[in-house]
């Protein structure tokens, strides 16, 4: 017989099999163990993951509009428009395409060391830095499993990640305008005003053609 169902074993098989999640982990793993070495633990490193907790989820939301949905531009003869922008139209395109569901691996061999400098240079204690890089690497984590498992076969089983996995699907499925966080289901959305009823929205023709003249809002 052919097993149908799609489990969250299999999907974490799946998980793991791809570099982005090893190379956040061991960022995580790094971090963890120089913190608990760094000792001086204070109330703001407490403070910190809550505040990280509450920004992340308008920092995704930045990070989608302004960073994987910049539409190429040309100064000169120069044009702008990075790895993450290129493939995020990729990823449109072909949802159902698993490698372009991570973070690029090549753009992770830059974006990781400006967190660990941020963590080194920008806090006023290391153990501090320490803290929020790992609390980043945390979060970074949960953003990869939350998005591969929306793309991915699993089927949602609770009403929490069912409201997660309906907002992110009718951002590729039915307007790329509206809907830009993943790991949660319309936080900074609704505060940013893009979280409209979905009744009230028409059907994009270019959820899979980003940028596309005939965009329909």
């Amino acid at each position: 017989m052919t097993r149908n169902v799609f489990t969250l074993a299999d999907a974490a098989r799946e998980f793991a099999r791809h570099p982005s999640p090893w190379m956040i982990g061991t960022v995580l793993i790094v971090a963890v163990v120089a913190r608990i070495g760094a000792g001086d633990w204070q109330l703001t490193d407490a403070l910190v993951p809550v505040a990280m907790l509450m920004i992340f989820p308008f920092f995704e939301w930045i990070v989608h509009v302004v960073v994987l949905h910049w539409r190429p531009r040309t100064f000169g003869r120069i044009t702008v428009d990075s790895r993450l922008a290129r493939d995020h139209r990729k990823h449109h395109a072909d949802p159902r395409d698993i490698p372009l569901i991570f973070i690029p691996w090549r753009a992770l061999l830059w974006i990781l060391p400006a967190a660990a400098a941020v963590a080194l240079l920008v806090f006023p204690r290391l153990g501090l830095g320490l803290t929020f890089l790992s609390f980043l690497t945390v979060l970074a984590l949960c953003y990869e499993w939350c998005h591969y498992l929306i793309h991915s076969d699993y089927k949602p089983k609770t009403r929490a990640y069912r409201s997660v996995w309906r907002n992110h699907r009718q951002h590729h499925f039915k307007n790329e305008h509206y809907w830009f966080t993943v790991t949660s289901a319309g936080t900074a959305d609704r505060v940013l005003r893009t979280h409209p009823d979905p009744a009230t929205v028409r059907t994009s023709a270019t959820t899979k053609n980003l940028h596309a003249a005939t965009a329909a809002r």
